[in-house]
């Protein structure tokens, strides 16, 4: 296993991941405050925009580790 990557990859994730679901919530919740959606309508919208956010940080995830290896020897 290679750390490094690891902890690499693991920030990024993290860094990224925050980003990517804090616009989803807001999304949902601007979109549904702008068109006087309701609460209900806002909550299904956060899910829904959240559900593109899983999507696109497992994307992030399998392109990392493409790049960054997470088997294999420790690069020096």
């Amino acid at each position: 296993m290679n750390t490094r990557n690891l902890i690499t990859i693991v920030s990024m994730m993290v860094l990224v991941g925050t980003e990517v679901f804090a616009v989803a919530i807001a999304a949902g919740w601007a979109l549904a405050g702008l068109l006087d959606l309701g609460d209900r309508v806002g909550h299904v919208l956060m899910v829904l925009f959240s559900l593109v956010a899983v999507w696109v940080m497992v994307q992030l995830w399998r392109r990392a580790t493409s790049i960054e290896p997470l088997r294999g020897p420790a690069a020096r």
